[in-house]
């Protein structure tokens, strides 16, 4: 069983950064990789970003790649994503997932096996 809870949501300017954490329990996190996805009203879950269990590699939607950046430490359990220059089209309810031990990284939500509550990122222009 993992549990995650995000935290570092909030309400920023265009142009401004933000910097969201996932704290997860359980022993298996480091050999899991993880996920950032987002939910804009009334449109479906998107991913955003993921890495793998190692940290050693990362994928980014495209419309987010060179501004927002994901990273993990493993003996904190925890994982984070850096959002730089922000547009009002980034406001959505972000969502940190954690997909099964050992398994392929995904980019889809199937491909993940536990979710957190959320954290809602607003970007005013």
């Amino acid at each position: 069983q993992v549990q995650l809870v995000e935290s570092g949501g909030g309400l920023v300017q265009a142009g401004g950064s933000l910097r969201l954490s996932c704290a997860a329990s359980g022993r298996t996190f480091s050999r899991r990789f993880m996920g950032w996805f987002r939910q804009a009203p009334g449109k479906e879950r998107e991913f955003v970003a993921a890495i793998s269990w190692s940290g050693g590699s990362t994928y980014y939607a495209n419309s987010v790649k060179g501004r927002f950046t994901i990273s993990r430490d493993n003996a904190k359990n925890t994982v984070w994503m850096q959002m730089n220059s922000l547009k009002a089209e980034d406001t959505a309810v972000y969502y940190c997932a954690a997909g099964p031990p050992q398994g392929p990284i995904a980019t889809t939500s199937r491909g993940y096996d536990y979710w957190g509550q959320g954290t809602q990122v607003t970007v005013s222009s």
